[in-house]
């Protein structure tokens, strides 16, 4: 999901969820249904998910003890810097989307139509959460901005052609980590880790221009 474009969806005022979704000129299944979910109105069977055993409850017929340690190990970090992370109805997703994490909310939602696969799950689960690693990589996890975490050329190429056939050109660098990590066990579990320690750019050494950035701004000396 494009943080960039969710981004831009500004919070609105207070009402029921029952008021909320008959605003929505688009109706469900848009963009529209999915910033009202993001701004916290449309909230119907929205639940926050604190452990795997609330996966758990959701799906019993589905097994997920394969993927139980580091799905916690990402929530405690998740909460440590203030992300928390929902279960919402498809209805509220645009058709095909998995997850989406909001740089302004600073949380990340998955569609319980497709939860009930553990590598589903946990393929998303990397995916949003290092894109709120992403986040914490600008400076600062309650900021809006995300800023890539390794150098373009690391990210190996198999990951940058996939994305491209889907994503805009400007995705493209952050989009293309957030596949490689949602692929890869235990990597966006490691950079929220570091996240948590306020240490972030001494564990993974920044890019030039990130480097500039987070000079002009005062979070490095």
């Amino acid at each position: 999901m494009k943080k960039f474009v969710i981004g831009m969806l500004a919070a609105a005022s207070f009402m029921t969820p029952a008021l909320a979704e008959s605003k929505l000129k688009k109706g469900f299944y848009s963009m529209d249904s999915l910033g009202c979910m993001l701004v916290q109105e449309c909230t119907e069977n929205v639940r926050r998910i604190k452990s795997i055993d609330d996966i758990r409850k959701e799906y019993p017929n589905s097994d997920f003890d394969i993927i139980a340690d580091e799905f916690n190990s990402m929530l405690v970090s998740l909460d440590q810097v203030g992300v928390m992370v929902f279960l919402g109805p498809e209805k509220y997703f645009p058709p095909g989307h998995r997850g989406v994490y909001h740089t302004v909310s600073n949380n990340f939602y998955l569609n319980d139509a497709f939860m009930h696969r553990p590598s589903v799950l946990m393929t998303v689960m990397r995916h949003e959460g290092w894109h709120a690693a992403q986040d914490c990589m600008a400076g600062s996890i309650k900021n809006s901005l995300i800023a890539l975490i390794f150098p373009e050329k690391k990210v190996p190429q198999i990951w940058r052609d996939i994305v491209e056939k889907s994503y805009p050109k400007s995705a493209v660098p952050f989009e293309s980590e957030a596949k490689w990590a949602g692929k890869t066990e235990g990597m966006t579990a490691k950079a929220l880790e570091a996240c948590t320690t306020g240490k972030m750019w001494e564990i993974y050494e920044p890019t030039p221009l990130t480097e500039k950035w987070l000079r002009e701004e005062g979070f490095l000396n």
